[in-house]
């Protein structure tokens, strides 16, 4: 793209059908572990989680946050805000807000819907998590939940669709060898599910040129 991404690119590319898993898998780790070979039984947990935008310094950024290690899942990974559907949640976008509000101290009440893109299963917690954007008007102050999150990253959405962002490496993980492809992003290694539910945002973004 030759312009920077505008908030009405955004509403543009999620109006239109969404590539979907396969633009998901383009960034997933290989080989994928089954919920058999994991002991997975039973449905799977649903969860759903926040791609907030908002404007800086005349661009579009994103957020991301940093799990701490002490959180019972995905330790120490770049992740959305987010997290399990509890009984009080009305719909998955409530879920979605309430854990932004949690973890980074986002106002459920300034945050504007954008609309969504395809839920993702994530073998190896048992997940099924419901990704939403959401864009609020202004930089929000953080409040950051420190059991939670480590640290808040800032990643410029025009970032997301600059091919120099992308990356692929062989890693050793849990005795096994995997190839795994991610994004770069000032020295943040951004993989796994998180990943995999930015590429379909990104292949949504390359599909209104």
């Amino acid at each position: 793209m030759d312009s920077l991404l505008t908030l009405d690119d955004v509403r543009r590319a999620l109006a239109r059908p969404l590539p979907g898993g396969a633009a998901q898998l383009r960034m997933a780790a290989r080989p994928r572990s089954s919920p058999e070979e994991l002991g997975h039984s039973g449905p799977p947990r649903i969860a759903a989680v926040l791609m907030l935008l908002f404007p800086r310094d005349g661009r579009l950024f994103l957020l991301l946050t940093k799990r701490t290690e002490r959180v019972l899942d995905h330790k120490g990974q770049i992740s959305l805000p987010g997290g399990s559907r509890e009984e009080d949640d009305a719909t998955l976008w409530d879920t979605a807000l309430r854990e932004a509000h949690e973890e980074i101290g986002v106002a459920p009440d300034t945050v504007e819907y954008i609309g969504r893109l395809s839920d993702l299963y994530i073998s190896r917690s048992h997940f099924r998590v419901s990704p939403f954007v959401g864009y609020t008007a202004s930089r929000p102050h953080f409040v950051i939940h420190e059991e939670e999150v480590a640290e808040v990253i800032e990643m410029a959405l025009d970032a997301l669709v600059d091919p120099a962002t992308r990356r692929e490496e062989d890693w050793v993980w849990r005795g096994r060898i995997m190839t795994v492809p991610h994004y770069w992003y000032n020295g943040h290694i951004i993989w796994g599910a998180t990943a995999m539910m930015l590429s379909e945002l990104e292949e949504a973004l390359r599909l209104i040129d």
